[in-house]
């Protein structure tokens, strides 16, 4: 088996185990209000590769944790990153008709609902964290710094600064690398590293390997988002399930504009380099992590 077969059925195994937990955990379509329960599951259970969710599974793993305990919080953060999808096609802001191959909340719901179901996406996130981590072993003292993490990491210094940088950009910012390096590092870095912080956290890391997974996490983000912007500049929208060439039209800031395709591809692998690095000390137990690195910036979707 090779190793990019390896990390496939780990990722799937991981897919598995949250979508059956957030199966059981969120409300049922049909308890009231049903149009905000149907619309909740709708956008979770969409599809998609839940990268984020395993980076938290396969970071506790990697520090000697129960990747049991650890399925509430990779749920949570899935929660978070839809929510951020959910609220990003809007109208409002890239006004997207199709997401994960199939229409976007809003065009189901309506702009209101889809609002209200972000809303109630990331409330469930927390409610989750602060509930089911105790309950599945994991110390009150971790729990409330894993609240934390994912409050940082999706917050103004995150993810919703970052989505603020980016509407910016729109608006004329810059033409410069340090610029979209900035928003990239908010946007998508900020959660995908505390992805990593988090399993390690749960898994008992010490500072130098909590350290270490930081470093990848960082790394592993900017990778992420710069070959997304690639995919969006020059991928196959039938892949990708979602419309292609936005981010010219709306005159995004992103690394293919800044710096053309080539060097962005370029950048994008040298930070996946920059994030297997990081895992130095992790010796083998970190393959899977390093694995992932190299998956992210191979995929054509």
């Amino acid at each position: 088996m090779t190793a990019g077969d390896r990390l496939l059925l780990a990722m799937e195994r991981g897919r598995k185990a949250v979508e059956e937990y957030l199966a059981q955990r969120l409300p049922p379509e049909g308890e009231d209000p049903s149009v905000l329960h149907r619309a909740i599951r709708y956008a979770v259970f969409s599809g998609g590769k839940r990268i984020r969710p395993f980076l938290v599974l396969e970071s506790c793993r990697t520090v000697g944790g129960e990747e049991r305990r650890a399925v509430p919080a990779a749920a949570a953060v899935e929660l978070i990153h839809t929510y951020s999808l959910v609220h990003d096609d809007l109208p409002s802001i890239d006004n997207d008709d199709f997401r994960r191959g199939q229409p976007t909340c809003h065009r189901v719901f309506g702009e209101a609902y889809a609002v209200l179901c972000g809303d109630a996406l990331q409330a469930l996130a927390f409610e989750i964290l602060s509930t089911d981590l105790v309950e599945r072993g994991v110390s009150s003292q971790r729990a409330l710094m894993i609240v934390r993490e994912l409050a940082v990491a999706s917050g103004p210094q995150g993810l919703v600064g970052g989505q603020v940088l980016d509407l910016q950009g729109e608006d004329g910012l810059p033409l410069r690398e340090e610029s979209v390096r900035r928003i990239h590092e908010r946007k998508t870095a900020a959660l995908i590293c505390a992805c990593c912080r988090i399993g390690g956290i749960i898994g008992g890391a010490g500072q130098a390997e909590l350290d270490a997974l930081t470093e990848y996490g960082r790394w592993l983000g900017l990778a992420f988002q710069i070959w997304d912007d690639l995919l969006d500049a020059i991928g196959d929208p039938d892949k990708l399930g979602k419309t292609v060439r936005k981010d010219a039209s709306q005159g995004k800031l992103t690394y293919p504009r800044v710096v053309g395709p080539e060097t962005a591809r370029e950048r994008a692998r040298q930070a996946c380099e920059s994030a297997i690095q990081a895992l130095e000390l992790m010796g083998e137990r970190g393959q899977g992590l390093r694995d992932l690195a190299w998956f992210v910036v191979a995929r054509d979707r």
